[in-house]
């Protein structure tokens, strides 16, 4: 007999959005599998925010750039959904993990380009696919791209590389959209703007850690006065999940404050 909460996977959850994403699935009561790259210790924050609110949630190590780890970490999946909620299923894909940063179109090498193409397309692309056999009938699944992607964005210099991928992953959801509602699988995606979390660079840098400067900048672009907040992405991404976006598919919506409106 299977267990009838219903269980999300959260791509990237140790810090910022993801992390958001996956407390207020949780308090909702959601299962949650969480899933970190290299802060283990922001993974154990989630968990412990998570089970504090009475929550259940597993951590798991991906790295979203490796696709040949996939098959491995689907076999994972299946023990942690079977052991924790006793189901051979999940309902809920947020494919979230990424690295930001830039850099000018003359300077973007092949090995940053490769990179991005690994971390924020074709890791989502190929993990969404290992994953689909497990994803129950009726799920849903939220991508998280940017609203540097956005036709109506704000074009910033330095971004080609990671706007074209994110540009990439928007297509991908409408054409997912398509093909998995004769499953009644819901694909969605939200365009966050400057958003105050931990998304590093290619080089580790933090931006709002390293230039606490922009942000006044960035707030006086934004016609609410102020920079996001993960909490302001993660509520969306859970709603859309859930019953009150039930009849919302293919869409991207962008999750900014009206920023540069």
């Amino acid at each position: 007999m299977g267990s009838s909460m219903r269980v999300a996977i959260v791509i990237g959850a140790s810090s910022g959005i993801g992390q958001s994403a996956a407390i207020q699935l949780a308090k909702r009561g959601t299962g949650v599998v969480l899933t970190y790259s290299g802060n283990q210790a922001g993974a154990q924050e989630t968990l412990a925010a998570i089970e504090k609110e009475g929550g259940t949630a597993v951590a798991l190590r991906l790295d979203i750039g490796r696709s040949d780890t996939f098959p491995a970490f689907r076999e994972r999946i299946v023990a942690v959904l079977r052991d924790t909620w006793q189901r051979d299923t999940f309902d809920y894909l947020v494919n979230n993990a990424g690295f930001g940063g830039g850099a000018m179109f003359e300077e973007t090498t092949e090995e940053l380009f490769d990179r991005f193409v690994r971390v924020l397309l074709k890791g989502p692309y190929f993990l969404t696919q290992a994953l689909l056999p497990l994803l129950a009938d009726g799920g849903a699944i939220v991508n998280v791209s940017s609203n540097s992607a956005l036709p109506t964005g704000l074009v910033d210099a330095g971004y080609s590389a990671y706007a074209t991928m994110k540009g990439g992953l928007n297509v991908l959801t409408r054409y997912l959209a398509k093909e998995l509602a004769p499953r009644r699988i819901r694909v969605n995606a939200v365009s966050p703007g400057p958003t105050r979390t931990r998304l590093s660079d290619a080089s580790g840098v933090v931006a709002f850690e390293a230039y606490p400067e922009a942000i006044p900048a960035l707030a006086a672009k934004t016609a609410l006065g102020r920079i996001g907040e993960p909490d302001d992405i993660g509520v969306v991404i859970a709603t859309l999940l859930g019953e009150a976006g039930a009849w919302i598919t293919a869409q991207n919506i962008e999750v900014s404050g009206g920023y540069d409106l």
